[in-house]
């Protein structure tokens, strides 16, 4: 029956490119393949770090940090960076306060 997904289906979160599928660590949904430096980059961004200070904090060039970001958003799935800070608190990656 087509039509628009029902409220349940439009929040969960659909099987990553190359048929992968996410898994959730706490309530994060982190993909197979994050690597360490991509994790401590997933932290900085929950922290509120633009893509110039992650490349400062890094040591690495502002294409670079750019990079890195756009690899978390290939594999979380998720749109933009405000759903990477989201999964960084959910992580326990960044904790508030």
């Amino acid at each position: 029956m087509g039509g628009a997904p029902r409220a349940d289906e439009r929040d969960r979160p659909s099987p990553s490119p190359g048929g992968q599928r996410r898994v959730a660590v706490g309530n994060a949904l982190i993909a197979p393949g994050v690597t360490a430096r991509e994790r401590e980059v997933l932290t900085l961004v929950g922290r509120g770090r633009s893509n110039h200070e992650l490349a400062d904090d890094l040591g690495v060039s502002p294409g670079t940090a750019r990079a890195h970001v756009a690899n978390l958003l290939t594999k979380l799935g998720v749109r933009d960076r405000v759903h990477l800070v989201i999964a960084a608190y959910d992580a326990g990656l960044v904790i508030p306060g």
